[in-house]
């Protein structure tokens, strides 16, 4: 039919000449002209499509892009038919659903949030803003809308805004915004994905869009999202019954297996994880699932299933309603299915639903593995609870049993609304069975109730776990074996989201890309956002690496590594929002610059989970110079006080929690001088003052901020000073010396101290130090490197390096499992064992003995000179 209304299109589209028709020039009726672009964009897409010239992408993309530009030509009529002299400004389109994801059927309906600014719309003389954007919404819809001969340009569906029986059809921005943020519902989220700003002032629906960006993409990962959508899923199948089964009649969009279902499985795991990977923010449905799938967070099997079955739906779909531009979405229950069928180049009907169930029963299978409706809840009858609970391995003096009950009569404020109780019930045949196998499940319960006790709402911590049945697992082992990390999250229960990163169990990442994540704008750009948000990171990162321990897949010293860059990146980042923010006040003191050198564990590139940072603020330029700013400041003070600017910036605790403790008593004279010194004072100090404690603490310094030619002059004056242009002195007399005043003073804390113990890591520290220094030979920050360096000169024997190896392991791991020292629990020793690569405990005992034993020997050695 179309064909006989545009012979010259025909005949262009039969010579291969056009394959997707240009608007034509004409100055007709805005309306008019619409539609006949319309009906020509129809047939030449149509043909293409059937002609195999156009894909599915390409068919879609040149519907979407018609809808827009008819939506936005609309709008701009609408306006100036009423205001001829005004800017079509301050009245905005919002595309949903499949034009926001540019996914336009043939038969599309478009489902547009119409938006207004009071402030800036054209309106006249004593007419309300309200009134005049209803006006131009209504106009709007009727250019678009309105049937004649030609057809008509877009159905227009706006029951998509809020509150759409009792809101006006246009609302203002900022009560939208209002909204979204407080009473939006579960659905409107997921709405929201492929929502773009498509037509009018694009700068004011941009706006909209930016501002209601926290209401769609929450940082804290909602599993609540799944169970919402497939609420949803579940209240479509009852509806649309009849359409559920594959054959005549089949519910391409709505039926089970159909197109619906894989859009929302990959908007259920957008909603989950796009609050935390910005890259999964892409409205179509298949880049969504390769953007999943790349990620991890879908299998790629499971990707390429669903969308090569939503490639062969839509496109059957589209078949569907090329025939009398039907607004369906089912297939005929006549004869005519099998002209659908050939206009696919299939035979009849039967070979059409053939070629459709492989696709149907792959999106429905993949789709209802999301459902976990059908686990058993644990019994409230308290014995059927109790011989439950015995069975998953709980003793009976555990006290499980009066846990679960006193969790289901809401005895934490977090476990009193329905929504909780429900969560809760959902979880409990999760994570019992995971507490009860821990290695000590009375700790594993006792830790989870505090967990409980202490979250301010409990929901989206159940779900998570509810869904995560590995996660859970985890957690068990977390909350069983380490106290530091089981704190933290009972502070901060959304640190368990981190744990579904999908690289929050491998190597911590490069310290420039640590430091691009924990950076918000430009330094000094907002200070107080800028502490908050790296205590953020740093927590979710150190307590991921310290989960790797207790995972068990990760080797502490590499997560010792991790700790170190970490903490680097840290500093980088808050140290350049210190001075940022310092300079507003004080300016900047000409040719000089702040130096931060690291020293100890840090300056040694090996944290553990507990480690303070050691730190010395040097600077660079004249110590009499001052500073160019509103309140001036000479050198010397300037710097000080910016040295305690950079120290409160990574340790004083924010809403966010604390950060690092900072440890600043290795500068020059100690806690008697003062806190930054020049570079000048810093070489004369360490050339002609300095103890050999000190020299012993500069074999591990490292500069960790300043400019690139800052840091050299620093390591620099460490070389020549390392390497002799220091006091002579009896360097291991002194050092003998220093260590019995640290025993006396600092003894160690339990029969497991790899630290402090005689033959720890403290007696090998010192051992190569004095080595380093009495031969000038092996410096190197890393003690790993340096110990090889020694080690191939003959200087140490080849044994510290594993001594080494054993004793940090050990340290990093103990850090997490059992911070006092002590002898741990029975269960926690398969872990250490396992962190510090012995076949069982008493491995682990024998070889630390053994390896005390012959670092006590070497440092004996070194200590006699």
């Amino acid at each position: 039919m179309l064909l006989s209304r545009e012979p010259d299109l025909a005949a262009a589209l039969a010579n291969g000449e056009a394959q997707v028709a240009p608007p034509p020039a004409s100055d007709q009726p805005v309306a008019r002209r619409l539609r006949i672009e319309r009906r020509r964009l129809a047939l030449s897409v149509a043909v293409g499509d059937l002609a195999g010239a156009l894909d599915l992408t390409a068919v879609t993309a040149a519907l979407t892009d018609f809808a827009d530009r008819a939506l936005d030509l609309a709008i701009r009529t609408a306006i100036t038919e009423r205001y001829p002299d005004a800017e079509p400004v301050g009245f905005a389109a919002i595309a949903l659903g499949k034009q926001g994801s540019r996914e336009l059927n043939y038969s599309s309906d478009i489902d547009p949030i119409l938006l207004f600014d009071p402030q800036t719309l054209p309106r006249r003389a004593r007419e309300e803003p309200e009134e005049a954007a209803v006006r131009i919404g209504r106009r709007v819809v009727e250019l678009l809308q309105a049937r004649d001969g030609d057809g008509y340009v877009l159905r227009v569906d706006l029951r998509l805004r809020p509150s759409p029986e009792v809101t006006p059809i246009v609302l203002p921005v900022d009560a939208a915004i209002a909204y979204y943020e407080s009473q939006a519902l579960p659905w409107e989220r997921a709405a929201f994905i492929r929502a773009r700003a498509a037509a009018g002032d694009v700068d004011l629906g941009q706006r909209f869009l930016d501002a209601i960006r926290p209401f769609v993409w929450r940082r804290g990962l909602d599993f609540g999202a799944m169970r919402e959508i497939r609420d949803i899923s579940a209240r479509i199948r009852d509806h649309h019954a009849q359409g559920q089964r594959l054959g005549p009649g089949f519910d391409l969009k709505r039926g089970r297996g159909g197109i619906r279902e894989a859009e929302f499985f990959a908007q259920i795991h957008q909603l989950i994880h796009g609050g935390r990977d910005p890259a999964l923010r892409v409205p179509a449905t298949r880049e969504a699932l390769a953007k999943l799938a790349s990620a991890g967070w879908v299998g790629a099997d499971e990707a390429r299933v669903l969308a090569d079955a939503y490639s062969l739906l839509r496109t059957i779909e589209h078949r569907v309603q090329m025939v009398d531009d039907r607004q369906t979405h089912a297939l005929p229950v006549d004869g005519a299915l099998d002209g659908v069928a050939q206009l696919h180049g299939l035979a009849d009907g039967d070979a059409l639903i053939e070629l459709l169930r492989p696709a149907t029963n792959g999106i429905a299978t993949i789709y209802d593995g999301l459902d976990d409706s059908r686990r058993p809840e644990l019994s409230r009858d308290r014995v059927i609870l109790d011989a439950a609970l015995a069975e998953y391995g709980f003793a009976a003096d555990a006290g499980a049993g009066d846990r679960v009950a006193r969790w289901r009569d809401g005895a934490y404020p977090a476990l009193r609304s329905p929504a909780a109780r429900a969560a809760l019930e959902a979880v409990l045949p999760v994570v019992m069975p995971a507490l009860a196998t821990a290695p000590d499940p009375r700790a594993a319960l006792t830790r989870f109730d505090r967990l409980l006790e202490r979250l301010p709402s409990a929901i989206n911590v159940l779900r998570l776990l509810e869904a995560r049945p590995a996660l859970t697992e985890l957690t068990a082992a977390i909350l069983s074996h380490a106290a530091p990390l089981a704190e933290a999250l009972a502070a901060r229960p959304e640190l368990l989201d981190g744990l579904l990163d999908g690289h929050a169990l491998g190597p911590v990442g490069t310290v420039p890309d640590l430091a691009a994540a924990m950076r918000v704008g430009d330094p000094g750009d907002d200070y107080g956002a800028q502490l908050d948000h790296v205590r953020r990171v740093v927590g979710e990162i150190r307590f991921a690496l310290g989960a790797q321990v207790v995972a068990g897949v990760s080797d502490p010293l590499d997560v010792a590594a991790g700790y170190s860059r970490l903490a680097k990146a840290a500093t980088e980042v808050l140290a350049a929002a210190a001075v940022a923010e310092f300079e507003r006040a004080h300016g900047r003191v000409p040719d000089s610059e702040l130096v931060i050198l690291a020293l100890g564990r840090f300056g040694g590139g090996a944290l553990t989970n507990a480690s303070d940072l050691d730190l010395v603020y040097l600077f660079t330029g004249d110590f009499a110079g001052q500073s160019d700013g509103a309140k001036p400041l000479g050198a010397t003070l300037y710097f000080n006080r910016l040295g305690q600017r950079v120290t409160a910036a990574l340790s004083v605790a924010t809403a966010a929690g604390p950060l690092y403790p900072v440890d600043t008593r290795l500068r020059p004279s100690g806690s008697s001088g003062p806190l930054a010194v020049s570079l000048d004072s810093f070489e004369r100090y360490q050339r002609e003052e300095a103890w050999t404690w000190e020299h012993m603490a500069l074999t591990r310094g490292r500069p960790v901020f300043g400019s690139a030619a800052a840091r050299q002059a620093v390591q620099d004056i460490i070389a020549r000073v390392l390497g002799g242009d220091r006091p002579s002195r009896d360097i291991a007399a002194e050092a003998r010396s220093m260590r019995a005043d640290m025993a006396a003073h600092k003894p160690p804390t339990g029969p497991l101290d790899a630290k402090l113990l005689p033959g720890g890591l403290v007696d090998l520290e010192f051992a190569v130090h004095v080595v380093q220094l009495a031969h000038r030979a092996g410096f190197d920050p890393d003690l790993r490197r340096a110990i090889d360096a020694l080690v191939k000169r003959d200087l140490l024997p080849p044994t510290m390096r594993d001594a080494h190896d054993l004793l940090t392991r050990l340290l990093v791991t103990l850090r997490l499992v059992a911070p006092d020292a002590a002898e741990p629990a029975t269960a926690t020793r398969a872990l250490i064992a396992s962190a510090v690569r012995a076949a069982d405990w008493d491995e682990v005992v024998a070889r630390l003995l053994t390896t005390r034993q012959e670092v006590e020997a070497v440092w004996a050695r070194v200590a006699k000179g």
